[in-house]
């Protein structure tokens, strides 16, 4: 029972290889989250960008996930999951999914037993009947009549299993093919999840970075929060390399074993396929010999099939829970389950700090830029003239709660546009030759400010989503959606493909065993009636006989 264990092992870890270090580096979705990423070169040339929307949740920097003590606890898939256990005495398996639980897989193996008792039975009475007929030679004696009609319904019926064991080929063809291709989808998603999750951590990076460099007429970050921001970004790269390499290698690993399954299906599918054809042909124009070597082939091939059978339905099965247990876990996301210890919605202290320093480093950036706004009101060294600029608005109040911008101020969007009327030319000696109150290299260091500053703040909703599961329910959601229905109508496929394969070329041994045997007992029927025909001709007729 181990491949098939490790082959639904596999197939799960399809579904969640990207999202369990989603979890741990605090992960992005491209396809769920939308709205493309902002690089730090777009900062830098200056460039305004739309706003998200504001309140999504309230943040406290002090805030911590429920103690798993006191989640109220859920069983996925219960209903779907109670099978017999074969490592408990088949005993019923009550715990739900788990693929943690060493008794989950034994239930989820038990449903793939018809097909390996099916291979079993096969091999041995086939086996048997093959000694018997090889030590004892028995045969069927029957008169011409009745061989004749034993010929006939024997060709149909062979032609019929030839049949089906090709559609069952093509079945099968089809059947591996679109699941092979939907496998990759699936597989392309959750990797295209991992890598913008690894995109926006570089980027949440990048900016932290970015504003530990920014000056505004010689105004810096404190010194403190620059500390701050230098070990923050030091967890967040490795957080960035552990997520990229894990996916890469997982993602490797997947993509081995399902290239190596659609291999040997295929190669199934093409021997069965000319083991049909051929063995249909040498039956019917009677090369015995021929035809038993095809015997003994096919008596393997089909005990193979029949545990490949077995095989895809313990898949099928894992990934039908699998799907059903995400689905529950989506309105479920904040009670304890397996999937809680495989895939936290997120890494709590790490998030926390990233949305606490992101914020704090963005009041700290107003505040630099407010003060340099100021600063030039009240100097007169560039020749300042003309009306006051209006200060920044912090989106943000001392304590990090989100805040309503005054009418004097102006926001992290239309900053640069606004502030550009109040820019002066200037000399070659670099005063004022023009009405305005900062100059262009000012204005440039006040629009990079900005621009960090709606950056940061452009993540955090998505920090936030990181923090309430919404990005992980919304990627589950998207698998049981959209992935989950055609991987379990492909492997109905596979499955039907596969027990057509096995049930036809079964029934063709069974016909080719017999067929082969043809051309002896017309032979011996041939001696007999000779015989008979014989001793008629022999017998003396009554006007013949002496008197």
């Amino acid at each position: 029972m181990a491949m098939p264990i490790d082959g639904g092992i596999v197939l799960f870890s399809l579904l969640f290889l990207a999202c369990r270090p989603v979890a741990a580096a605090s992960g992005a979705s491209r396809v769920i989250v939308g709205g493309g990423g902002i690089s730090p070169k777009s900062i830098l040339g200056g460039e305004n960008l739309a706003p998200w929307a504001n309140g999504l949740l309230k943040f406290s920097p002090v805030a911590s996930a429920p103690a798993p003590d006191g989640k109220a606890p859920l069983v996925l898939a219960r209903k779907r999951t109670k099978r017999p256990d074969m490592l408990n005495s088949l005993r019923m398996y009550r715990d739900g999914w788990d693929v943690t639980n060493k008794h989950y897989w034994a239930s989820v193996g038990f449903t793939g037993a018809p097909g390996f008792i099916l291979a079993f039975i096969w091999f041995v009475l086939f086996a048997l009947a093959l000694v018997t007929r090889r030590c004892c030679r028995w045969r069927i004696e029957l008169d011409k009549e009745k061989l004749i009609f034993l010929r006939q319904m024997s060709l149909v019926l062979l032609l019929v299993f030839t049949c089906a064991a090709l559609i069952g080929c093509v079945l099968l063809s089809v059947g591996q093919d679109e699941f092979h291709g939907e496998v990759m989808d699936t597989l392309n998603f959750v990797v295209n999840q991992s890598d913008f999750t690894v995109d926006i951590i570089r980027n949440v990076t990048d900016f932290l970075s970015l504003a530990k460099s920014i000056s505004v007429d010689q105004l810096y970050l404190p010194y403190d929060v620059q500390n701050k921001i230098g070990k923050l970004n030091v967890d967040l790269n490795d957080a960035a390399h552990t997520l990229s390499g894990e996916t890469a290698e997982s993602s490797a690993k997947v993509r081995r074993v399902f290239d190596n399954i659609r291999f040997t299906l295929i190669l199934v599918a093409a021997i069965m396929l000319l083991l049909a054809i051929i063995g249909f042909l040498l039956s019917v124009l009677g090369h015995k010999h021929a035809v038993y070597i095809f015997i003994i082939t096919g008596w393997l091939l089909v005990a193979v099939t029949f545990i490949l059978c077995g095989f895809f339905i313990i898949v099928s099965n894992a990934v039908g829970d699998a799907c059903v247990a995400m689905g529950e876990w989506v309105h479920n996301s904040q009670a304890e389950t397996s999937l809680s210890s495989i895939l936290p919605c997120v890494d709590e202290q790490t998030t926390n700090l990233t949305l606490y320093q992101s914020k704090d480093v963005i009041v700290q950036l107003v505040g630099v830029v407010n003060t340099a706004i100021y600063s030039q009101a009240t100097s007169v060294h560039y020749n300042q003239s003309g009306p006051l600029m209006p200060s920044l608005c912090s989106p943000y109040d001392s304590n990090l709660h989100d805040r309503q911008c005054k009418p004097e101020e102006v926001s992290l969007v239309n900053a640069s546009t606004v502030w550009q009327n109040y820019t002066c030319a200037v000399s070659e000696s670099g005063l004022c030759v023009t009405v305005g109150r900062v100059t262009p290299d000012i204005y440039q260091q006040l629009v990079a400010a900005v621009n960090v500053s709606y950056a940061l703040d452009h993540y955090t909703p998505f920090l936030l989503s990181l923090q309430n599961c919404q990005f992980v329910k919304e990627t589950f959601d998207a698998i049981t959606t959209f992935f989950c229905p055609q991987l379990e109508l492909d492997l109905r496929v596979v499955n039907a493909g596969l027990g057509l394969i096995s049930t036809g070329v079964m029934l063709c041994l069974i016909f080719w065993f017999l067929y082969a045997n043809r051309p002896q007992r017309e032979e011996v029927f041939a001696k007999q009636y000779e015989i008979k025909t014989a001793v008629v001709n022999q017998t003396p007729t009554p006007s013949q006989t002496p008197s």
